[in-house]
Formats: C-alpha cells, structure tokens, sequence
C-alpha cells in the first residue's frame, strides 16, 4: 500500500492515500489487476472511470468511461434541494416531483431522492441529458437506488430517464408541477477548459464541461425554462462559480424568480436556489 500511495502522489494526485485503498478494493486481491489499475491512474486516467463508480452525499453512484464525474461540492446543492423539497408543504399531498437537467450519470437527483425518500416522502424523478450514455447510466443508478429502498418509513420513488437537449424530452404532463428542479450544467467557460485537471479536460465530455464564452451560456437556458417547468412556489437550484453569482442572480430576477446565493467553504462550493411567486 506505501508503495502504491508513493506512486500515486508522484502522479499528482492530491489525495493518494483514499485513491490507494479504493483501487486497492477494486482489485480485490488480484496482483495483476491492482498493477494495471494503478498503471492507468498514474498514466492520468480518472480514477473514477478506472473502478466504475463516483461517491456523492454517501452514496456510490455508477459511473461509465466518457461520463461527467460528479463533485464532491454538489452535495452542496443535494442538501439544499432536499431541505426545500421536504420543508414544502406545497406538495405533501402526493410524491415530491423532481426533474434533474444535465443529469449526467443521474448522481445529482438521485442524491436528492435519497435524502427525501429516507425522510419518508415518495419522490417522482425525470432525469434528462443530452450524452445517451449518461443517460444510460443515469437510469441504471436511479433503478438501483429505488431498488433500494426497502427501510420502514421509506418513500417510494419512480423514475424516468430521458435522453435530449435540456427538457426538451420531458412529457407535457410535467410541464408546470414541478417542486424542485436541479441542473449542473456546465460552466466553465470555453477559454477556460485547457486550465482543467488533464483528467478532466481529457476524459470528461467537452459538452459536460463548456459553458460558452463566460461560462453561463448553458445555465441562462436553463434558467428561462424554469418559470415554466416549476409550480408556483416551486424551486430551481443550479450549481456556478462566485465569480458568476451577480450576472447569474441578474438573470434569474429577470426570469421573475426570487434567488439566493449559496456557498460552503469546506466543499469549495458555489450554488444558487430560486423560487417561482406563488402570486
């Protein structure tokens, strides 16, 4: 294990000691398997992608090569969704409806879902992304976490999965009945890519990672579908960078939406929570 954590943290990588004992799992024992896994992280591959699964929020979610990695930060948004969700009394009446855009490997929502359905709410999920294989693993991961959920007290969850360009694919029927939406989608901005971890820049999705010229193209889109996706009362939270909060925050006043600006030093993490007037 020394040896292995040596390698590792001369490869760069920041937390070698947690990258050792995971590849370590993986390879479960076989000497052949742990060289070829820690040869492929040493050689800049996301370690992720190496053992096929990401943790968010204290769960591990199926992650596929070629697929966005979530953060460690959008636990961040995860708890602010799932305490907006729970603490509306707007939707007890039936299960929470919760739409994830840009969803990636379907981490986001399901995350989300979790906290709900543990607390005893019934959760409806839609999960779009324009990558059909984030699409694909993004169904796998939400079927496993309603599998899961067999606890006393739990929620029940149903869920969908789309493959197409923001809500586009989403049916009419969701259309204005949504409680809570989330979207992490891409903001960085183009010039700003080459700057990224190699791990990042070369292995993730270019389309998962660019958010135009000042990294808030793909956000706006979302944020004018908000007022007609959400039910009146209903909350939108994106994740985004401090440096974009104000033109952010701008255009989701613009968009008739009341917004906060979320922040947590420990997760190094920037998000943005806006809800649709009830009048």
């Amino acid at each position: 294990m020394d040896e292995l954590v040596a390698r590792l943290r001369a490869a760069g990588c920041v937390f070698a000691e947690d990258e050792a004992r995971i590849i370590t799992e993986a390879a479960d024992g076989d000497a052949a398997r742990l060289e070829e896994l820690a040869a492929a992280r040493v050689g800049g591959l996301p370690l992720e992608h190496l053992v096929g699964w990401a943790e968010l929020d204290g769960r591990r979610w199926l992650v596929a090569p070629g697929v966005f990695v979530p953060r460690q930060r959008s636990e961040l948004l995860v708890r602010e969704a799932a305490a907006r969700a729970d603490a509306d009394s707007g939707s007890d009446a039936g299960p929470v409806l919760l739409v994830d855009l840009c969803c990636g490997c379907g981490a986001l929502g399901g995350a989300v879902a979790a906290r709900l359905l543990a607390a005893g709410r019934d959760v409806e999920v839609h999960a779009a992304d324009v990558d059909p294989a984030a699409v694909t693993c993004a169904h796998e991961n939400l079927k496993a976490l309603s599998d899961d959920v067999a606890a006393p007290g739990a929620g029940a969850l149903t869920a969908h999965t789309y493959a197409g360009d923001l809500a586009d694919p989403l049916p009419a029927e969701v259309w204005g009945r949504v409680d809570v939406l989330v979207a992490n989608a891409p903001y960085v901005p183009t010039t700003a890519i080459g700057m990224m971890p190699p791990e990042a820049r070369e292995h993730e999705p270019h389309a998962a990672l660019d958010g135009g010229d000042d990294g808030l193209v793909i956000l706006r889109r979302v944020i004018d579908l908000a007022p007609r996706l959400l039910r009146p009362g209903g909350h939108l939270l994106i994740e985004t960078s401090e440096g974009q909060v104000s033109a952010a925050v701008e255009h989701l006043e613009a968009a008739g939406l009341t917004a906060t600006a979320l922040s947590d030093e420990d997760l190094g993490a920037t998000a943005l929570a806006a809800t649709r007037p009830t009048t």
